[in-house]
């Protein structure tokens, strides 16, 4: 599969600056590309931002989603390798948001020499709590979450999405955040949430060998502080930034904070 070929199935956009560092920003569960709108620009500023949408979200290339393949989070970080390959990204600055942040974790771990650093927007290793680790769910909370948003898609979306957004005082996120989620084919987003609130990564995160940042929020129900931390202090010299915001995209409820941590981090050598 060639440049276009990889342009089409995941919808790859390249803007802002030939000669700079290289950004890919990654989207999480429910969303695409579209989610990073506050911020790509004023990364395009200083970087050359790479973004794309997931096979199965978005713009993407509905056509190529596999059930198999996508049974995994390795078939993601196989198409994150995929991409820059295919556009020849050199030391890349991967940012992945909530699912992403393993995914980028997963590619990394494969190719380290294709990533420069990573920057992990919200992430968890793990959603279900387990002995001397709070993932912020019982498996009994994910089942019965994963039950209702297999019964009523729309239903869950119109539910969940204000509650995952959090700020509750401004309404037109929680919104946007729903009607990203309906926009999304119901059978490939419940495949996605399985993979996304079953998985279990924890044991992956020392294997990560490029500088990474963590970045989280003062509240967050999805991904609870004590997420950050674990993950920080898995991650070989890793460090922890936690935004003044609150719900799990602070790249729409924090655009400001978000881009200035991103920057920040990537652009410092």
């Amino acid at each position: 599969m060639g440049r276009s070929g990889v342009s089409t199935r995941n919808h790859v956009k390249v803007t802002g600056r030939e000669d700079g560092p290289t950004v890919m920003l990654a989207h999480g569960f429910g969303c695409d590309q579209n989610m990073w709108r506050l911020v790509a620009p004023a990364l395009a500023r200083d970087f050359r931002v790479v973004t794309f949408d997931h096979v199965g979200s978005g713009r993407s290339d509905l056509s190529a989603w596999e059930a198999e393949r996508y049974a995994a989070l390795d078939g993601y970080a196989d198409d994150v390798l995929r991409i820059c390959r295919e556009l020849d990204l050199p030391e890349v600055v991967f940012v992945g948001h909530s699912v992403s942040a393993m995914i980028g974790v997963l590619a990394a771990i494969r190719e380290p020499d294709r990533f420069a650093k990573l920057v992990l927007l919200v992430p968890s290793p793990c959603y279900i709590d387990d002995e001397g680790y709070r993932g912020g769910f019982s498996r009994a909370d994910i089942e019965e979450l994963l039950e209702s948003l297999d019964s009523n898609y729309l239903g869950w979306s119109a539910a969940m999405a204000p509650v995952i957004m959090g700020n509750p005082d401004r309404p037109e996120l929680g919104e946007e955040l729903t009607n990203s989620f309906c926009r999304t084919d119901p059978e490939i987003a419940r495949a996605f949430a399985r993979v996304t609130f079953l998985t279990d990564h924890r044991a992956d995160l020392a294997k990560v060998g490029v500088p990474t940042l963590v970045v989280d929020c003062l509240q967050d129900v999805i991904a609870p502080p004590e997420v950050g931390a674990f993950v920080r202090d898995q991650i070989p010299g890793s460090r922890l930034v936690t935004l003044p915001a609150t719900g799990h995209c602070p790249q729409l409820s924090a655009p400001e904070a978000t881009i200035e941590a991103i920057a920040s981090f990537a652009a410092h050598r």
